[in-house]
């Protein structure tokens, strides 16, 4: 038995909305000379918070791992040392602990009082817990995930509305409707 948990396919297509949302106009505001440095870094950035939203919980009988696939695995290990692995025999507890937001998060703790933190925002959440108390007799009722869907469903519009309004923007510059202050009509 080996399962695989990605990121919500929500929260990934939120979050990389709002980051297109929120740098797609730089390269254009750019000064001239600096466009395409501008316009190569925004594509960077753009692979690198793909990669970061590409993480990933594999279970199998023997313990959990939270890792990335290859091509991110060794920026994520070796530079921001994430991504770890547990047997389900050495989970101890689950520990609640507030937020300042007024949510939860669950720390799994283990017989060597290592902590690691619950993954709340993948995929199919209901089946890992499912598993998780099948395999460690830790209850879970009452873990549900950080946040309700409706603040990244409003979220991913609200960053939707403001990629049309920014392309709606680059159109009407292109074709002479609106001018930036200094700008020529050419």
């Amino acid at each position: 038995m080996k399962e695989q948990f990605g990121l919500s396919p929500l929260i990934r297509l939120t979050l990389l909305s709002l980051y297109l949302a929120l740098v797609l106009p730089l390269p254009l505001l750019a000064p001239t000379q600096l466009r395409l440095l501008m316009l190569l870094a925004v594509l960077f950035g753009f692979a690198l918070v793909i990669g970061l939203l590409s993480e990933r919980l594999v279970i199998d009988q023997d313990g959990l791992e939270v890792s990335y696939p290859t091509w991110m695995r060794w920026l994520m290990h070796r530079l921001f040392r994430r991504g770890w692995s547990m047997q389900w025999q050495n989970i101890k507890a689950i520990v609640p602990v507030g937020t300042s937001q007024g949510g939860t998060v669950y720390y799994l703790k283990t017989n060597d009082l290592n902590h690691q933190l619950l993954p709340q925002r993948i995929e199919r959440f209901d089946r890992f817990l499912e598993i998780f108390r099948e395999r460690t007799d830790l209850e879970t009722t009452g873990i549900g995930r950080l946040t309700p869907p409706w603040t990244y469903q409003l979220l991913a519009v609200l960053a939707v509305l403001m990629v049309a309004s920014e392309i709606a923007a680059g159109i009407a510059l292109q074709v002479g409707w609106i001018m930036l202050p200094g700008g020529s009509p050419n």
